[in-house]
């Protein structure tokens, strides 16, 4: 039996991987950090599966990690776990350099302490950031790069540190540089889950308006479920080497909106330009999307599609397994059924209270 150490397990890439090398016949390990509020919501049904562990780490403490592989010295080592939001990066440039750029290292240097450099196989969670102010579209595996936010710069030097190690050491370390990949699962500050969540709960009478960034920035969106797939293979192949992993399809934010909005049954007409551009339903006239300031970027990239060929010649992989419009369908259906839970929590609640005041319940 093969084991996996999964870092990040708690996240949307983390759980979907988890539950394939599962199937696959994995022991799965995964780490979590210490806190006072549990995140374990997207790894919850996996508890008590005979051949699922966590452990506590942090890509900040080398000693955690050191102690933890040592313990497991597991065959395969997934490093997902990132402070993984762009925006979150300019606002907390060091903390984000600490975690992205040395956590990588931390680990390397971790598999080398514990003596499994010739037996442990490295996969690093790379990004299309990287390529930020692009110099090339589409971006392929010899795209210059052209970092265009801490987050991105962080990200590069795991980068160049995962190649380092693998020239230095002949460590058979990988990184999978990953283009915009989506689900149910994305956390509700991302601007995917944020339409796909503000269409139901407007659909629902939740919520009046969704506020947005740069409408017109052009992103190579694929389904996460797919992608965590293609990390696997990548540590599947008989050499070590860096792949692309995107869809080669290219939609804009303003595409995602009218999609998402067209799923729970409101057409939505853009009107305007920059700034002042807002997205009207076409039945009543209502304005319900509009561009706010606040969600541009100090620096901000706005052309990225990827060049899945080279994953797709030598891993045999399909990125396009899940198609864009099935993307956007499963996460507005999710967020129609959990907004419509939240509904009838409130309900219930509210009902409850009722029968209370009146003396109806003790």
């Amino acid at each position: 039996m093969k084991s996996a150490l999964i870092t990040g397990i708690t996240g949307q890439d983390g759980s979907f991987l988890a539950e394939f090398l599962l199937e696959k016949g994995y022991d799965v390990h995964g780490t979590i950090r210490r806190s006072s509020v549990d995140f374990r919501e997207r790894i919850a049904h996996l508890e008590g599966h005979s051949r699922f562990h966590l452990h506590y780490a942090d890509l900040g403490d080398s000693m955690s990690l050191i102690q933890v592989i040592g313990k497991i010295r597991p065959d395969e080592i997934y490093n997902l776990a990132a402070q993984s939001h762009v925006q979150v990066s300019f606002d907390a440039p060091e903390f984000t350099a600490d975690v992205d750029a040395t956590g990588v290292l931390r680990i390397l240097e971790a598999v080398r302490q514990c003596g499994l450099a010739k037996t442990c196989r490295i996969y690093q969670a790379s990004t299309s950031e990287l390529y930020g102010k692009v110099e090339q579209v589409p971006q392929s595996e010899k795209t210059p790069f052209h970092p265009y936010s801490p987050y991105a710069v962080a990200k590069l030097y795991g980068y160049w540190i995962i190649k380092e190690y693998r020239e230095a050491y002949n460590m058979f370390c990988c990184s999978g540089i990953l283009f915009n990949h989506e689900s149910e699962r994305r956390g509700e500050t991302f601007v995917t889950r944020k339409i796909t969540l503000a269409a139901a709960r407007i659909k629902q009478g939740k919520q009046d308006k969704l506020y947005l960034g740069n409408l017109s920035s052009l992103r190579d969106w694929g389904y996460a479920k797919d992608y965590v797939e293609c990390m696997w293979l990548i540590l599947q192949n008989e050499k070590p080497e860096d792949f692309v992993i995107a869809t080669g399809e290219q939609h804009s934010v303003r595409e995602f909106c009218q999609l998402a909005f067209h799923n729970v049954g409101i057409e939505l007409e853009f009107k305007g330009e920059g700034a002042n551009e807002k997205g009207i339903d076409k039945a009543t006239g209502k304005v319900l999307v509009e561009v706010s300031s606040d969600f541009y970027r100090p620096t901000d990239v706005v052309n990225l599609l990827g060049d899945p060929s080279k994953a797709k010649r030598e891993l045999g992989w399909n990125p396009t397994k899940t198609s864009f419009e099935q993307l956007v369908k499963i996460m507005v259906d999710a967020d129609m059924a959990k907004v419509a839970a939240e509904r009838e929590s409130e309900r219930v609640k509210t009902n409850l209270a009722a029968y209370l005041e009146k003396g109806i319940v003790k």
